[in-house]
């Protein structure tokens, strides 16, 4: 069987990190996109080389279609056509809705949900007509249960479960499975820059298991879903939190 491509967006990051690291180890192919802006990918892909991992990063706006576009048709020719796409980019503008600006709510639904299409649009029918396909959305659990000052965010990833439920249906019969992984409190880099008081005091006491995840455990659910074990699970919802948020 040929080596299988995994595209990572947002795969410099610490979540994105651990799930191109786990694709890498199970013989993928890895892929991941960085802001054009991001002065810092080739000293993040020497440093994973130094790990002994050989990663191809690729400059892309994926909030923008044609960005997109552009990007995915160039890793096809120097790389080779999609078969696992893992859409994990997103940022946060936080501030109540009161607050919230028009610039605030259209960068984080442009960059969390407006992705997934541009992204996904691009490689799935691809993926259809080599009969193999995995498609595997990053949401939060705030897109399940909602968080104050987060009416943007939390919109954007309950949006990309809709996407994820209307496309496993459409795919389902012609070998691409379609998920979404919520993933709930996970001690990236972003998250433990959270004041400890705050994590100690009003965080960690939401999460029954008494502690943050570990971005290698989502990176684990990633690498079940893009597997051929996973064949039966499409349209899912697979919630990560500890106990958080139960449904």
């Amino acid at each position: 069987m040929a080596q299988r491509v995994a595209l990572v967006t947002g795969g410099m990051g610490g979540l994105g990190e651990a799930i191109c690291i786990k694709l890498a180890a199970l013989g993928h192919k890895v892929v991941t996109t960085h802001s054009p802006g991001n002065t810092k990918a080739q000293e993040w892909l020497d440093s994973m080389t130094k790990l002994g991992f050989s990663f191809h990063a690729y400059p892309c706006d994926v909030a923008s279609f044609d960005s997109a576009q552009a990007c995915l048709k160039r890793v096809a020719g120097e790389v080779g056509a999609i078969d696992v796409l893992v859409n994990n980019a997103g940022i946060t503008r936080d501030t109540t809705f009161r607050k919230m600006d028009k610039a605030s709510w259209d960068a984080v639904i442009e960059t969390n949900l407006d992705s997934v299409f541009n992204m996904t649009k691009n490689v799935i029918d691809g993926m259809a007509e080599r009969g193999w396909g995995r498609v595997i959305n990053i949401s939060s659990v705030n897109g399940q249960k909602g968080a104050f000052g987060q009416t943007n965010y939390s919109a954007a990833k309950a949006g990309m479960h809709g996407f994820t439920k209307a496309a496993a249906l459409e795919y389902s019969k012609k070998g691409v499975t379609v998920n979404t992984i919520s993933p709930g409190y996970i001690g990236t880099k972003m998250v433990m820059a959270i004041p400890t008081e705050v994590l100690e005091s009003k965080i960690i006491p939401q999460i029954p298991m008494g502690r943050l995840g570990k971005p290698e455990e989502v990176a684990g659910l990633v690498a079940y879903l893009s597997s051929d074990e996973a064949a039966f699970v499409t349209g899912a919802n697979i919630a990560i939190n500890g106990g958080q948020h139960m449904q």
